[in-house]
C-alpha cells in the first residue's frame, strides 16, 4: 500500500517498538545478534533479521488488539501473518534497491525535518534534543550514521513510491461512460403473478424427479468444511445454584443500589431561558394568546428544540422552580419561574411516576446479580489451577470429570452462532484452532472460561438425500410453481406486447419511475431492475421470481445530466476511485518489476531462527 506524505517511517517506529520489546518482553535483536544478521535480500538491499522480527511483533500485537486475547505465534502462522510481513519487507526492500540504483536521495536538510518531526527525538519542551536522539538510538543499539543512513534509504524509496502514486488521472471519457452508466434511469411498469394466479396445481413429484433435482442442486445440500471440536466450559450461571448469598449481603447491596430501586416522580422537561423577567412574561403572553408556540419561541432565540430538553428531572432537581413544574399537568407550560440562568418558561412533555420498590420485592434480582457476580470470582480464581492441569497433560474430559467445567462438542463451519458459539471469544479461537494444538484456557465476555481440542476436521460433503428430503421436496415444488407461473405469465406477455393493458389482463400493475441500477422499490426483486436495464422502451419481459413471476414493461429511458451537481459528485467520486486503483496497479507492477530485474533471495533457515524467538 501506498504511504502518505509526512508520514513517520516505519525505521523510526521499529525502533520504539524494539525498546518496548526490550524493556517489557526481554525480547529483541539480541536473542539472535551474532547468529542472524539479514533473512534476504533483494538485489543490493538487505532485509535485516531484527526489522523483519520486530516488523512481525507489532502485527502480532495489532492482532491481539483487534481480538482483544493473547494470539499464539501458530495462530498468527495459521492466519498468514508471517507470510504478508515478509511480502511487505520486500516490496519495501525492491523500493530502496531501485532508489539507489537510481541514485535518488534526500538532502541534509530534509534530512533535519525529518529527525526533529519525530517525537521520541523530543526534550520536554517540545523540541528536537540531541541528548534524547543519542539517547534512544544507543539504546536501540544503532549509531547516528547507521540510522541517518537507513532514514534517508527509507525516504528516497517513499519519494519514488509517492511519484508512482501520485497524478494518476484517467481520460474524461472514461469517468462519463461510468457516470451514465450508474446515474442513467428508468420508468417501468410491472404486476406480479402469485401461487393464487395458478388455475390448477402442480403434479405430484416422483422418487425419481426429487432424486434428480436433488443432484441438479447438490451444492445447495453440501456442507462445507466442518471442524469438529471439543470443549470444557464453566460460565457463572453454570455454578450460580452452588453460591450462596446472605441476607445481610442482600440488604446492604439494597442500600447501595436504593435510588435505583426507588425514584421520587419525574417529568420530562424543556426549558427555554430569558433574560429578564419582563421578556420571559411577554413571551408567556404571547404563548397564552395563541400569537407563538413553544418551538416558535425556542427558534426567535436562535436555538434548536433539543437544546431546551433537560430529559427526566426530579422536584430537587429544578431548585426553586421545581413546585411550579411540577404543580403543572402534561402539556402544560409554567413559569415564568426562576433558575440559575435567569427567569424561565417550562413545557412538560410527561410525567414520570414515582417508582418504589421494597427489599422483599428486590432481593430476588440482587440475589441473582451477587451470586453471578461472587461466581465470576470464583471461576477466576480456579482457572489458572485448570490451566496447569491441562498443561501438564490432563484432558478436556478428565477436566469435565473432576470439575464443575461442562464437556460438550460442536460442529464448527463458522456459521454456527448457537450456546458456546455466540461467543465472540469462542469464535475466535474455534477459527484459529489447529490440528495439534493443546487445549488451553481462555476467558469469555462475562466471566466464564473455556478450552477446546480440534478433533477432525471434515471435507466438504453432501448431505445423504434422505436427511434432506423435506427440503428437496419444498425446492422442486417452488421451482415448479416458479415454471408454471412463467408460462403463463408468457401468454400474458404477447397480449401487453400487442398493446394490451395490465388491467385488460386483470392484472394489478405498479409504477416506477425514475430508477437507477442500484434503486431500492418495495416489493421490487433485484433481478427485475436488471432486466428493465437490458430492455428497450417498449419492450415487455417475464422475470422468474421464487414461487412468482413478474411481467415487466419499460416505458422509458431518461439519460443522466452529465452537468448536474449529482452527476459531478458521482464523477469526482469514481474518479478518485479508479486513479486510486489504477495507482495501486501501477505501485504492483513497478515492485514486480523491480524484484524481477533485481532478483530476491529469501533465506529461509534465517526466517525459521528469528521464528524461534516466536515460540
Amino acid at each position: 500500500m501506498a504511504k502518505a506524505k509526512g508520514s513517520v517511517s516505519k525505521t523510526i517506529v521499529w525502533i520504539i517498538l524494539a525498546l518496548l520489546i526490550v524493556g517489557l518482553m526481554g525480547f529483541g535483536t539480541t536473542s539472535f545478534s551474532g547468529r542472524v544478521t539479514n533473512i534476504g535480500t533483494v538485489g543490493t538491499s538487505a532485509i535485516s533479521a531484527s526489522s523483519y522480527s520486530r516488523a512481525l511483533q507489532n502485527e502480532i500485537n495489532a492482532l491481539q488488539a483487534q481480538a482483544g486475547q493473547q494470539i499464539s505465534f501458530q495462530q498468527a502462522q495459521a492466519l498468514g501473518l508471517d507470510q504478508r510481513v515478509l511480502a511487505q519487507m520486500v516490496v519495501s526492500a525492491a523500493l530502496e534497491h531501485e532508489a539507489d540504483a537510481m541514485t535518488l536521495s534526500i538532502g541534509d536538510e530534509r534530512l533535519a525535518q525529518e529527525l526533529q518531526s519525530i517525537p521520541a527525538f523530543r526534550g520536554s519542551d517540545g523540541a528536537f534534543n540531541r541528548d534524547a536522539y543519542a539517547f534512544t538510538l544507543r539504546n536501540a543499539g544503532l549509531s547516528e550514521a547507521e540510522f541517518e543512513a537507513d532514514l534517508r534509504d527509507e525516504s528516497a524509496s517513499t519519494v519514488l513510491q509517492g511519484a508512482v502514486l501520485a497524478g494518476t488521472t484517467l481520460p474524461d471519457t472514461y469517468i462519463n461512460t461510468l457516470v451514465s452508466f450508474a446515474g442513467e434511469r428508468r420508468d417501468f411498469t410491472w404486476a406480479r403473478l402469485g401461487p393464487e394466479a395458478l388455475i390448477t396445481g402442480i403434479d405430484e413429484p416422483s422418487e425419481a424427479e426429487l432424486t434428480e433435482w436433488y443432484e441438479a442442486n447438490i451444492p445447495a445440500f453440501t456442507l462445507p468444511e466442518t471442524k469438529v471440536i471439543t470443549y470444557a466450559a464453566l460460565t457463572p450461571e453454570m455454578i450460580l445454584d452452588t453460591v450462596e448469598v446472605d441476607e445481610a449481603s442482600l440488604r446492604e447491596a439494597y442500600a447501595e443500589q436504593e435510588a435505583q430501586y426507588n425514584q421520587p416522580e419525574r417529568r420530562l422537561v424543556e426549558r427555554l431561558v430569558f433574560a429578564d423577567e419582563a421578556e420571559a412574561m411577554a413571551a408567556k403572553t404571547r404563548l397564552e394568546s395563541g400569537e407563538a408556540t413553544f418551538e416558535e419561541l425556542v427558534e426567535e432565540r436562535g436555538l434548536a428544540l433539543e437544546d431546551t430538553d433537560m430529559g427526566d428531572v426530579s422536584l430537587s432537581d429544578l431548585g426553586a422552580a421545581g413546585d411550579l413544574v411540577f404543580a403543572a399537568e402534561t402539556g402544560a407550560i409554567a413559569g415564568p419561574a426562576p433558575t440559575d440562568l435567569g427567569p424561565a418558561l417550562f413545557r412538560i412533555n410527561a410525567v414520570l411516576a414515582a417508582q418504589q420498590t421494597s427489599f422483599e420485592d428486590a432481593q430476588e434480582d440482587l440475589r441473582v446479580q451477587l451470586a453471578l457476580d461472587r461466581a465470576r470470582r470464583v471461576i477466576e480464581t480456579q482457572a489458572q489451577g485448570f490451566d496447569d492441569e491441562l498443561a501438564a497433560g490432563a484432558t478436556l474430559e478428565e477436566l469435565a470429570d473432576t470439575t464443575d467445567m461442562q464437556l460438550g462438542t460442536i460442529n464448527w463451519t463458522g456459521e454456527n452462532a448457537e450456546d458456546m458459539a455466540a461467543y465472540e471469544e469462542f469464535r475466535a479461537a474455534a477459527t484459529a484452532v489447529s490440528e495439534g494444538d493443546f487445549p488451553q484456557i481462555e476467558n469469555l465476555g462475562d466471566g466464564g472460561i473455556f478450552a477446546l481440542r480440534l478433533d477432525e476436521i471434515r471435507a466438504p460433503a453432501p448431505q445423504p438425500f434422505e436427511d434432506v428430503a423435506d427440503a428437496v421436496r419444498a425446492g422442486w415444488e417452488l421451482e415448479a410453481r416458479t415454471e408454471a407461473l412463467v408460462q403463463d405469465a408468457e401468454i400474458l406477455r404477447s397480449k401487453l406486447a400487442e398493446g394490451g393493458t395490465f388491467e385488460g389482463s386483470n392484472l394489478a400493475p405498479t409504477v416506477e419511475t425514475g430508477l437507477t441500477r442500484n434503486a431500492f422499490a418495495n416489493g421490487l426483486p433485484q433481478n427485475v431492475l436488471i432486466e428493465v436495464f437490458a430492455q428497450s422502451v417498449g419492450d415487455v419481459s417475464v422475470v422468474p421470481g421464487e414461487g412468482a413471476a413478474l411481467i415487466v414493461r419499460l416505458d422509458a429511458i431518461t439519460p443522466v445530466d452529465l452537468e448536474s451537481e449529482e452527476s459531478q459528485a458521482l464523477a469526482q467520486a469514481f474518479g478518485d476511485r479508479a486513479a486510486a486503483d489504477v495507482a495501486q496497479d501501477l505501485f504492483r507492477a513497478l515492485a514486480t518489476d523491480i524484484q524481477t530485474r533485481a532478483g530476491v533471495e529469501i533465506d529461509q533457515q534465517a526466517i525459521n531462527a528469528v521464528h524461534v524467538n516466536f515460540q
